[in-house]
């Protein structure tokens, strides 16, 4: 069965389209027009294991938050469509990784209860190129408000901001991967509720 979702979003302020599939092997097209945010992206799509398609045209003759937030909620609906009723996954997964002196800490369930826990270091440089670096964890409660997970990202440390954001990233990809991955010995729902 093909685990693949979909969603166009439209408004005022931005046009979106996302596909993912769970399955692939890391292809990615990406294209927002905030560099950075296509970098973290990639990253996904790549570590994930996931083939990601990402096409966003927004108003960034304003900023960028419009374009991320609307790229994340749709993100968030199309990895949720490609879970579909959830039957043989994983559900529960974590990850750590490092990126040099910097490391981040993922656990993820992928419950159908939004909720987010986000903890990275203070006094970290306000932007990385175009990119505001308080939009990472507003990507994250899109993301999560979509989805419909649950998902708890730490950061102990870390000095340079494109590091810190980057592994949270990384972990994110490896701890969606393993968590939205078919689990041969369970092939009913994974919850004792029989639905999630």
């Amino acid at each position: 069965m093909s685990r693949v979702g979909r969603v166009e979003r439209t408004t005022k302020e931005t046009s979106v389209v996302v596909e993912i599939n769970l399955d692939g092997t890391g292809v990615v097209d990406i294209s927002t027009g905030v560099g950075f945010y296509d970098h973290m992206l990639d990253q996904l799509g790549r570590h994930g294991l996931f083939d990601l398609t990402v096409k966003t045209d927004g108003d960034l003759h304003i900023d960028s938050h419009h374009t991320i937030e609307d790229t994340s909620l749709a993100l968030g609906a199309a990895f949720k469509q490609a879970l579909g009723d959830k039957r043989g996954i994983v559900r529960f997964a974590n990850a750590s990784v490092p990126l040099d002196e910097s490391l981040a800490q993922v656990t993820v369930d992928l419950s159908g209860r939004p909720y987010l826990v986000h903890t990275e270091p203070e006094g970290m440089a306000p932007v990385i190129g175009a990119y505001d670096t308080t939009m990472t964890r507003h990507i994250l409660e899109s993301f999560v408000a979509q989805a419909q997970i649950a998902l708890h990202v730490h950061v102990p440390y870390g000095r340079n901001a494109h590091h810190i954001v980057e592994c949270q990233f990384k972990a994110l990809a490896r701890a969606l991967r393993y968590a939205s991955e078919i689990d041969p010995r369970q092939p009913g729902i994974p919850s004792t509720k029989g639905a999630l």
